[in-house]
Parts: structure tokens; sequence; C-alpha cells
């Protein structure tokens, strides 16, 4: 049986604390072909997202993949990022957070997953997990 890494679980914990301290989590991530994020969001191959309850709708933040509908330009999307991608979560606020090598990902599947839609009402597959609910999106990208 092969080891479990613990960067999924630092990165929720780091944001959770984000967020019981009343600050920002922002996360980025290399924006690569595994990544499903609207064209143009990405800069210089990376990503920021601000992935904080109040901009996120049905955050999924599994073992293998980060999942939630966002909007852009005012427009619900599904983006995916695979844990694998995340370079750095951290407080919008201070930057206190932490920093992630970049790792190669090794996910057999670079399509969207079996049963998903491009319906920004239908969510993909959950990677599972407990969350919290969250409201309406609004996505705030920041470099």
């Amino acid at each position: 049986m092969s080891e479990v890494s613990t960067k999924p679980y630092l990165i929720r914990a780091i944001h959770a604390w984000c967020t019981d301290q009343g600050y920002t989590p922002y996360l980025a991530a290399v924006a690569d072909e595994h990544v499903r994020i609207p064209p143009g969001t990405a800069r210089e191959g990376q990503i920021v997202l601000d992935v904080s309850f109040d901009a996120t709708h049905q955050l999924d933040m599994g073992n293998d993949m980060i999942q939630f509908q966002a909007r852009f330009g005012g427009v619900a999307q599904w983006v995916r990022i695979p844990v694998a991608n995340v370079l750095a979560v951290y407080a919008q606020e201070n930057g206190h957070g932490m920093a992630f090598e970049p790792e190669v990902f090794e996910g057999a599947d670079t399509e969207q997953p079996e049963g998903a839609s491009e319906d920004p009402d239908e969510p993909p597959p959950s990677s599972g997990g407990d969350k919290p609910a969250a409201g309406r999106s609004h996505l705030k990208i920041i470099k």
C-alpha cells in the first residue's frame, strides 16, 4: 500500500486556518494541460485564485484534486486543479501560509471526469472529504 502525500492535508489545514482567522485563502498553481480553468486566466504558466467560501461554490478539496465552481466575468464555471499542481496556499492579507515544490501530475486522466458536464450548474464527480457548504461564488484573480 502506497503512502498518501501530506500535501492535500496541509492545503486543507492552511485553508481552514485562514478561514478561522478571518483571512482570505489564496491558492497558487501551475497552469498546465491538467488544470481546468477558463482560457486567458493564467499568467506566465501560473494561476492564483481566491479559494474562500465566499468566492467558491461547492469547494471540494480532495486528496488528488481541488475543484469548485466560480464566476469568471459573471459566468459560473468549474475549476479543477490537481493537488500536484499546487505551488502555495496562503492568506492574502499577510502572506502567511505554505509553499510546495512543483510536482509532476501523475493522473492518468487529463480529460473531463466521467459523468461530468460542461454545464456550469452540474458539478464534476466529488473526490470526497468533508467540506462546509458554500454560497454564490465571485472569483478574484490576482498576480
